[in-house]
């Protein structure tokens, strides 16, 4: 059992260390910040000539709200500081993601110190019995 107070015991401090740094978390917002570039259609234009990126770069961003894909406009002056809360979403989620990992790995070090000797050395069984068919289900399988 000392294992398991080891174990316990990293797993409480990792816990810890993701929860500080969730509360450590700045701005942030989903979705993914995409540079454009347009041709305005004057044939006159430097954006006609071969080889021209064109007018630009744009900034757009993209997310899906509510199971629709929305793209606002961000000003050029705005780009890095959106690119810089576009990577902290990333990286909040990749928190939450480890936070719920080490949750739910305490909780079975925790079930297993908390079960009896004999349910820890049983372990369970190794897959689900299988289910048996009604009385019913019997006399309509056959040919019609």
């Amino acid at each position: 059992m000392a294992a398991v107070g080891k174990a316990e015991a990293a797993l409480q401090r990792r816990w810890e260390e993701v929860r500080a740094a969730l509360s450590a978390v700045g701005e942030l917002r989903p979705g993914a910040l995409v540079s454009r570039y347009r041709r305005c259609g004057k044939p006159t234009c430097h954006c006609a000539q071969p080889g021209d990126p064109g007018h630009g770069p744009y900034w757009s961003l993209t997310r899906v709200v509510g199971g629709k894909t929305t793209t606002k406009v961000i000003p050029a002056a705005a780009a890095d500081r959106t690119h810089r809360q576009i990577a902290e979403h990333r990286r909040f989620r990749g928190l939450v993601r480890e936070l719920v990992e080490v949750g739910e790995q305490l909780c079975e070090v925790r079930l297993m110190d908390a079960a009896s000797p004999e349910a820890a050395q049983k372990g369970g069984s190794p897959r689900p019995s299988r289910r048996r068919r009604s009385a019913r289900s019997r006399r309509s399988s056959g040919p019609v």
